[in-house]
């Protein structure tokens, strides 16, 4: 018999399961909302007009009012927006259509638990160290990483095939047990991205992890644990960084400490050179604050970005070429981008920020994007822009040769950001779930959910915070609300909250952990109409092709079900950013 799992935070989200049968929908935020927020829902199957009833905590008869008609592009679904008014006073109330019931909690900041549990996630998924604080889901170490091969790929005079190096700690990066720099690189400069926004939010914010006592905050200590393990990745001889560290094929759905196969590291990337540049140089100035806890890393930290980025100007086309790798052959997660425009522009502001060298100022107007696009880890131009912003927030002193040009960055990153912001929302009063996401066919795919929702959500704060304002925080929490349940499928897309979340996702540990319920706080990709894995699924159909309701709970479904640090990373930004300003 598998445990079920009642953690406290999951407690507090999780509501009372909907009652009552009929052909009507509601969808919902099921985590809850905050009392000055506004409360809009979707029904579906009736015209709610006159329908809708909502009973207070205190038993008082309420009424709400059906906004608008809303069909779907896709299926031809008719849907109605309804405004369920003020309900401003915390508590648990209950809305009514027809024959259905559904619980819908008022509370005091509500995405507090999502995204601590977010952050948290990263904890839980550590390699090369036992999990002790992880409740139920405490583990023995898998994968110490101690003695790691350098694959033919990666070869060098000082190491050659076959080397032994250690290359321990670090995340499991997604439903696998494989290491990779670029989105290793990548999800951490997501979270600093929204550290540096709201620092005494993060400040306060505990975790629950080993290092919870020391001064530095958590999601710092957290960033640290595979900050070490990405200092492993770089060659010492001549500063380029391994892409991934890797199995030749991925294991199967067993624990990590199961695992046999022999692990490599493999063929140097300027793509991930570069990323770990850009990382590492701003993990050096962030860390600066925390010497009492970690002394030498600063200084360190900073030589090893320099010396990455050179290797990346001397090797500009060391494009990760997976197919050309024999002996053994690798059949494990490519990440592989043709194009380190993007990469050159993060890394380069990245380390303007860190020494004001003219170098890296003329490498980032060099290599500046001509449109904003959200941050992916094959898109970093956002992450370069971001920094550039922060740039611009701390009114830093520049050099009187270099303020033309840095003013004249800062500018055009703040108009291309807002030029985005201001096409992001047009349409919502038109959508079918009054979101700014969801309402384009590709906004759906691999990893939708975090890439289009999150980081869309992400770049609309940003622009709140730029400007002063809160003209965007409505929309950002609009694609919360998206996310946790008022959407075409009704499901809370974040493991462990809500009324119906994901119980099977493609993720190794909560497949082969004896628990029913997988680890609390994980997004998974969401809707993907390419169906990818369909070929692959033995077992399971997808229920719809429609692109926002194309997405299966299945532990076989990685197209659409499976779980990534940098997906987690967007959920941590958007809603710890949320949840410092309620």
């Amino acid at each position: 018999m598998k445990k079920k799992l009642f953690l406290s935070l999951v407690l507090a989200a999780t509501t009372m399961a909907v009652q009552g049968k009929s052909d009507v929908e509601i969808r919902l935020n099921q985590v809850g909302y905050a009392p000055q927020q506004e409360k809009v829902i979707v029904v579906e199957g009736i015209n709610p007009a006159g329908k809708v009833r909502i009973v207070a905590p205190d038993g008082r008869k309420l009424k709400a009012k059906s906004v608008r008609k809303a069909t779907s592009p896709w299926s031809g679904k008719v849907r109605y927006v309804v405004d369920l008014g003020q309900l401003s006073q915390p508590g648990n109330y209950q809305v009514i259509v027809d024959k259905q019931q559904y619980p819908l909690t008022v509370v005091e900041r509500p995405l507090h638990n999502v995204a601590s549990a977010a952050l948290r996630l990263f904890y839980l998924i550590r390699s090369g160290v036992p999990i002790t604080m992880g409740g139920d889901y405490n583990r023995p170490a898998g994968h110490p990483d101690t003695r790691v091969l350098v694959h033919n790929s990666a070869a060098s005079t000082l190491r050659p095939t076959g080397t032994v190096i250690s290359s321990a700690l670090g995340w499991y990066d997604a439903g696998d047990y494989n290491k990779y720099v670029v989105n290793s690189a990548f999800s951490i400069g997501l979270m600093f991205a929204a550290y540096e926004q709201q620092k005494d939010y993060f400040a306060r914010l505990n975790t629950n992890i080993p290092e919870s006592k020391n001064k530095t905050p958590d999601l710092l200590d957290e960033m640290m644990f595979n900050l070490q393990w990405l200092f492993t990745m770089q060659d010492p001889a001549d500063g380029g960084v391994y892409h991934k560290l890797t199995t030749p094929n991925f294991e199967g759905f067993i624990m990590p400490n199961a695992c046999r196969q022999q692990r490599y590291v493999v063929q140097k990337s300027v793509t991930a050179t570069l990323d770990f540049a850009a990382v590492m140089a701003d993990a050096a100035r962030l860390l600066e604050p925390y010497l009492s806890d970690y002394p030498s890393f600063p200084a360190q930290a900073a030589a090893v970005a320099e010396r990455a980025y050179q290797w990346a100007k001397e090797h500009p086309s060391a494009f990760y070429q997976q197919q050309r790798l024999k002996e053994p052959a690798v059949t494990t997660g490519t990440y592989g981008d043709m194009n380190a425009r993007d990469e050159f522009f993060w890394a380069a502001s990245a380390l303007y920020r860190l020494t004001g060298r003219q170098q890296y100022l003329d490498d980032a107007v060099q290599y500046q994007p001509r449109q904003f696009s959200t941050p992916s880890w094959g898109g970093l131009a956002a992450l370069g822009a971001f920094e550039w912003l922060a740039l611009k927030q701390a009114n830093v002193t520049v050099a009187d040769t270099q303020k033309a040009a840095v003013d004249g960055l800062c500018e055009k990153m703040l108009s291309q950001l807002l030029d985005y912001c201001e096409g992001a929302v047009q349409g919502v009063e038109t959508s079918c779930f009054n979101a700014p996401y969801g309402n384009k066919p590709n906004d759906f795919g691999w990893g939708c959910l975090a890439e289009h929702n999150c980081c869309q959500a992400m770049a609309l704060l940003m622009a709140d915070q730029m400007t002063g304002t809160s003209k965007y925080r409505r929309f950002a929490m609009q694609n919360a609300d998206y996310l946790l349940g008022r959407n075409a499928t009704g499901y809370c897309f974040v493991t462990g909250f809500g009324t119906k979340s994901p119980m099977h996702p493609h993720h190794r540990i909560s497949a082969a952990d004896n628990i029913e319920a997988p680890f609390p706080g994980m997004l998974v990709g969401g809707p993907n109409p390419g169906q990818q894995d369909k070929r692959d699924m033995h077992n399971a159909v997808y229920p719809s092709s429609y692109p926002d309701e194309s997405f299966i709970d299945d532990a076989e479904s990685y197209a659409s079900n499976e779980i990534a640090i940098n997906w987690n990373a967007s959920l941590v930004a958007f809603l710890c950013w949320l949840d410092a300003l309620e």
